[in-house]
């Protein structure tokens, strides 16, 4: 796959298909330790007539590795630049759990540069929450590197449905396992401070949030909370799908992603 350099800064891991290299583009943030290879399944339904563009974040897959800088502001900090660099003038970002606040902080800070946001189980706000709280002092600070495959396969599993494929399994792992624990600490340190519910009132483009019925980490009031939030925000359930309806669903998940991103490309 390519990889694209900002200057001086990170070297990014990313798939760029269809649309033939068009200034409009969807661009998907994958959640937190996940690589542009989560989105595979999606990528591969997407209309050739839309470009699709899924990034590795830094720190994740295959994109550059440094000591310190994941922040959700850090993160959000990456995607003009990747924006200028792969001749995207306008996006409609596609974020998933924790990358939907990265997505939400890139409108905030550069809404000429976003269409729209399709954001697949996103959380309101994770600050103070007391799971993630029990999480972050029970496994991630006992994180070491590197990551530990069978832990990387049971946190793939353990947040999604038993009925993923084993080899989209496998490929998720590989790159799970690539995420170095410092970056996983200073990530999750910051999903649990982070807050912008008081902001998200200036986000005035079409928001689509997608989210299973049966996500046992993300809950429905948070979905409630966002549409009241959110001036143009709109709900899609998909009945019987956890955390992650696009490995689920994916065709479905591509279909509805292309009819809500067509219109605010054209």
């Amino acid at each position: 796959m390519p990889a694209i350099k900002l200057g001086s800064g990170p070297e990014f891991s990313y798939s760029d298909q269809g649309g033939t290299g068009s200034p409009r583009a969807v661009v998907l943030i994958p959640g937190p330790t996940d690589s542009w290879r989560s989105y595979d399944p999606v990528l591969a339904s997407i209309p050739d007539h839309l470009r699709g563009v899924a990034v590795s974040l830094r720190g994740h897959g295959d994109s550059s590795k440094a000591p310190t800088g994941y922040s959700i502001d850090d993160l959000a900090s990456d995607i003009v630049p990747l924006l200028n660099g792969l001749g995207i003038e306008r996006a409609a970002l596609v974020g998933h759990s924790g990358s939907c606040l990265v997505a939400r902080r890139v409108a905030l800070d550069a809404p000429d540069r976003v269409a729209g946001l399709l954001l697949e189980a996103s959380p309101s706000t994770l600050s103070g929450d007391d799971n993630l709280r029990r999480f972050i002092d029970t496994v991630v600070s006992t994180l070491t590197s590197p990551i530990d495959r069978e832990f990387a396969r049971s946190f793939i599993t353990d947040t999604s449905s038993e009925n993923l494929p084993p080899v989209l399994i496998e490929d998720l792992v590989d790159d799970l396992v690539k995420v170095p624990a410092h970056a996983w600490k200073e990530m999750f340190a910051s999903l649990i401070d982070y807050d912008d519910t008081t902001e998200l009132a200036r986000v005035e483009i079409p928001v689509r949030l997608v989210w299973g019925e049966d996500d046992a980490l993300v809950p429905r009031w948070m979905q409630d909370q966002l549409v009241d939030l959110l001036p143009r925000a709109e709900l899609t359930v998909y009945p019987g799908v956890g955390h992650t309806p696009r490995w689920e669903q994916p065709s479905r998940f591509a279909q509805e992603l292309a009819a809500f991103a067509s219109p605010l490309l054209d």
